[in-house]
C-alpha cells in the first residue's frame, strides 16, 4: 500500500519524512516516481494525471492540495475514489487576512487614494464607520464562515449567502434562489467565496450587479470564471459599481492586453489570497490518512459529486 504526492518539491520535503516517521508501513512516492502503481492507494495532487486508474487502479482516495476541486474532470473519477478537499487552519487565516484587508480597502476608499496620488491630489472623503457598511459573502462554507465571524467581529454589519442553510454568529444568513435578492438589496460590499460549479459559473453578471444597492463593490476571492468580465465593465462605466478588487480572473495569468488592468476603479492582486501552508496542510493530510486507514469514511472536507464541492 503506498501514498503518492503530485505537487511541489517544497511539499515533498516536508511531507515525505512526516508520513515516513508516523505511518513507516504506507511507502510514500512523490511524482514522477510512483513505485508498484498497484500498490497506490491514496494520492495528493492539485490536477490528476489522464487515464487515472489505467496508472493506478487500486486507488482509493483523490486528496485535492487546494481548496477547491473545479480543475478536476469529476466525471473522470470512478464514483468508488473518494475525493477529499484540502481544508486547514492556514488556508483558512490566510483568506481571513485577505478578505478583510481587501474589505477596509474598500470600505476607508483605498481605491480613490490610489489614483489620486498618482495625479497629486490632496483630497479627502467623508469617512464611515464599519457599522455603517454593509457587507455580504457569498459562500458560507468552511472558508466563507470564518470571514463572515471576521469582518462581523471588526464591527461591520454583516450578512452571508449559500446554496443550503448555515448559522453563522452575528451573521445574518439567507439560504437559497429564492432569498438571493434580499441578501444582494442590503449588500454595499459584495464578496464571493463561492465554489465553482456549473450552478455558480458566470453568476457575478450584470443581472446580479443590478440587485445591489447603487455604488456597491465587489471583491472575488473564488474563481475567475464566476465573474463575467465584460458585465463588470458596464456597471463600473455606468456608476452601479463604484469598484472592484479581484484576486481571481479567467484566464490566469491575465492577459497583458485584458481591459480590466487599467481601469482605475479595479485593484488586481494575482491569485494570492490565501494557499496551504506546506507544515499545518501536511499533519491535516496526515490525520485524514490516519482516519481512514482506521476506517473512517465521514470526513467534512469529503467532495459531495451532486453539488460539485
Amino acid at each position: 500500500m503506498s501514498f503518492l504526492l503530485k505537487s511541489t518539491p517544497e511539499r515533498a520535503k516536508v511531507w515525505k519524512p512526516l508520513f515516513n516517521k508516523a505511518l513507516p508501513d504506507l511507502a510514500f512516492h512523490v511524482w514522477p516516481e510512483t513505485g508498484n502503481p498497484e500498490e497506490v492507494r491514496f494520492l495528493a495532487v492539485w490536477e490528476p494525471p489522464a487515464n487515472l486508474l489505467t496508472y493506478f487502479p487500486n486507488l482509493e482516495v483523490i486528496f485535492s492540495v487546494g481548496a477547491g476541486v473545479d480543475q478536476f474532470d469529476l466525471s473522470a473519477i470512478p464514483e468508488h475514489v473518494t475525493i477529499i478537499r484540502m481544508i486547514e487552519p492556514g488556508l483558512t487565516d490566510g483568506m481571513v487576512d485577505y478578505i478583510l484587508w481587501a474589505t477596509l480597502t474598500l470600505h476607508r476608499d483605498g481605491l480613490t487614494y490610489i489614483n489620486q496620488q498618482k495625479q497629486h491630489i490632496w483630497k479627502a472623503r467623508p469617512n464611515l464607520v464599519a457599522a455603517q457598511r454593509r457587507v455580504g459573502i457569498m459562500g458560507l462554507g468552511t472558508l466563507g464562515a470564518p470571514v463572515a465571524q471576521a469582518l462581523a467581529s471588526n464591527g461591520f454589519t454583516c450578512s452571508g449567502w449559500s446554496r443550503s442553510r448555515h448559522e453563522v454568529p452575528n451573521v445574518t444568513c439567507y439560504a437559497g434562489p429564492e432569498e438571493l435578492d434580499a441578501f444582494l438589496a442590503i449588500t454595499d460590499i459584495l464578496i464571493c467565496l463561492l465554489p465553482l460549479t456549473n450552478a455558480t459559473r458566470g453568476m457575478l453578471n450584470a443581472d446580479l450587479f443590478k440587485k445591489l444597492p447603487q455604488g456597491a463593490q465587489l471583491i472575488n476571492a473564488a474563481r475567475g470564471a464566476h465573474l463575467v468580465i465584460p458585465d463588470l465593465l458596464e456597471m463600473l462605466e455606468n456608476g452601479h459599481l463604484s469598484a472592484a478588487i479581484l484576486d481571481v480572473t479567467d484566464p490566469e495569468p491575465l492577459p497583458a492586453d485584458s481591459l480590466l488592468w487599467d481601469n482605475p476603479r479595479i485593484l488586481i492582486t494575482p491569485h494570492i489570497a490565501s494557499s496551504s501552508q506546506t507544515e499545518t496542510a501536511g499533519h491535516v493530510l496526515l490525520d485524514t490518512v490516519e482516519r481512514y486507514l482506521a476506517g473512517e469514511r465521514t470526513f467534512s472536507s469529503r467532495v459531495d459529486r451532486s453539488k460539485g464541492y
